[in-house]
């Protein structure tokens, strides 16, 4: 790619360092806007009436945007001009989020929610490009590690920032703070970046971008209004199908394409295939558990927003611990060792939390929290090396993007899946004998909504009964998840080829550095 590389014979540029810092700037705010929302929806379920369904929309309308735009804003990036287009995303993102603080109702946060996708979608794999344009050498190997270390810190930090504003002010504050913070950011990056840009870039495919989008959208749809219609119904039947020949479409075009997109080809080499699927699955189970827990912690244990932010950091606090070590164990006893180590400890800690009952306490939910962490560090790391260590010279690009957009999938499917799995068994377990129908049915809508029917209509035991229901249901998820982490393991430990088949080219690596920092979150 033609980009103005600084020469290593003059003296460095602080305004380089500047612009890394506003480049820090934007990543740290996407990494923790993508789990801030979670320790929110609790409130914004009591003050918007929000049913689970469309708590899952609002999680998900950002990750379904951002993983069908993530691979072509690349390629916007080459052909139109890196900064152009980076600042073109900070843009959207701030769009996005003043649509979210000003929003009137649920549909208009969603609304928001699919805009700062979209902006994110152009920001994550711009803001790794650019550097190039800024450093060499060590320098930019360092630049990427700071860069993607931004992003894999603000996961964390979401839930902190999150609960702490939501205890001084209103919802809207989880989405307010962006618009300061990516202000100042396009304001350095118009004064700071240099334009690089790589006129040979093949040209966005738009058809493959919308088969992408429909369709991970019908398939999202579909599972999120199953627990409501039924899968009977024909308004989950129809999304089912249309997602199905939609993304086979999808697959076909992709096959025959001379540069495609999603260079799927890269799936029938074991190394690569087998790594992602662990990568995956530990994005599918994270994103539901960030989902499933908060609602826990605040709605049903009975902490307030900043309490529950806080009670979630002995995971990030395992995962933080086992990233770190992960590398030096992969060294001494192999990829496939420490990935199907991880993969059972994390197996381990969600049948643990499948013992959780109403009366466990917070004590017994921060173990397996904990134990959760240390899986999800021990098992993603290596998994994403290892499948960027299997990737061909020439694809390691595309295959970087290919992984990327896998998680992001996996990540989507996981809230809608796992959170349709608790609506259903919230449903079926919740006893509302003592209400009328509407009143039952505003009950079944969610445990919050259960909480705030059951004080309106003077019926104290619907409490007992909507926490007792929701413990169920997230002792399901927690099951489900255990067994998929238990089964994943097993094809590990038996298929997974202990030395790498292909190494990436040297000047790929500090482009892929960022990936594995990137799956801490």
């Amino acid at each position: 790619m033609a980009t103005v590389t600084p020469s290593q014979d003059t003296p460095p540029d602080r305004r380089r360092w500047w612009a890394l810092a506003a480049l820090v700037t934007s990543m740290l705010t996407l990494g923790f806007d993508m789990t801030i929302l979670n320790v929110a929806l609790p409130t914004m379920a009591s003050d918007l009436d929000a049913t689970t369904g469309q708590q899952q929309w609002m999680a998900d309308a950002y990750v379904v945007v951002f993983a069908a735009l993530m691979l072509p804003a690349g390629l916007l990036g080459d052909r139109f001009g890196r900064r152009r287009m980076l600042i073109t995303g900070l843009a959207i993102f701030l769009a996005g989020s003043v649509v979210g603080t000003l929003a009137p109702d649920v549909t208009w946060v969603i609304v928001g929610r699919a805009v700062m996708g979209m902006g994110g979608a152009l920001v994550m794999p711009l803001a790794l490009s650019v550097l190039p344009s800024l450093f060499s050498g060590a320098e930019r190997t360092r630049a990427v590690a700071i860069n993607s270390a931004a992003a894999a810190l603000g996961m964390p930090l979401g839930p902190i920032i999150g609960g702490w504003l939501l205890n001084h002010f209103w919802w809207g504050s989880v989405f307010l703070i962006n618009v300061p913070m990516v202000a100042l950011t396009i304001a350095a990056c118009v004064f700071l970046l240099p334009e690089t840009r790589d006129p040979a870039s093949p040209r966005v495919d738009l058809v493959s971008t919308a088969l992408t989008a429909l369709g991970l959208g019908a398939l999202i749809y579909a599972i999120i209004e199953a627990p409501v219609k039924g899968w009977g119904d024909t308004l989950v039947l129809g999304p089912l199908a249309g997602a199905l020949v939609l993304l086979t479409l999808l697959v076909l075009r992709e096959r025959k394409a001379v540069r495609p997109m999603l260079d799927l080809t890269l799936l029938t080499r074991r190394g690569f295939l087998l790594n992602a699927l662990a990568a995956t699955l530990v994005t599918f189970i994270l994103s539901g558990l960030l989902f499933v827990l908060p609602q826990y912690l605040q709605t049903v244990l009975g902490n307030d927003a900043f309490g529950t932010g806080l009670r979630l950091l002995p995971m990030g606090a395992g995962l933080i611990v086992a990233a770190r070590a992960a590398q030096p164990l992969t060294t001494r006893f192999g990829p496939r060792a420490v990935v199907t180590a991880g993969l059972v400890v994390l197996a381990f800690a969600a049948l643990l939390g499948t013992r959780t009952t109403i009366g466990s306490g917070y004590g017994f939910t921060a173990l397996w929290l904990t134990i959760a962490g240390l899986g999800f560090g021990l098992s993603i790391v290596p998994a994403m090396d290892g499948a960027i260590g299997r990737l061909p010279r020439d694809r390691a690009g595309s295959g970087a993007g290919l992984l990327m957009t896998l998680r992001q999938v996996g990540g989507a499917i996981g809230i809608a899946a796992l959170g349709s799995l608790l609506a259903t068994a919230f449903r079926d377990r919740l006893d509302v004998s003592a209400l009328t129908g509407s009143a039952a049915d505003t009950a079944r809508e969610s445990v919050v909504a259960a909480h705030l029917t059951a004080e309106r209509s003077g019926v104290p035991a619907l409490t007992g009964s909507a926490d007792a229901a929701y413990v169920h249901g997230m002792v399901l998820v927690l099951l489900v998840c255990g067994i998929a982490a238990l089964v994943t393991a097993l094809l590990t430990a038996a298929l997974l080829p202990g030395a790498p088949e292909a190494e990436p080219a040297g000047d790929d690596i500090p482009a892929m550095a960022a990936v594995p920092a990137d799956a801490r979150q």
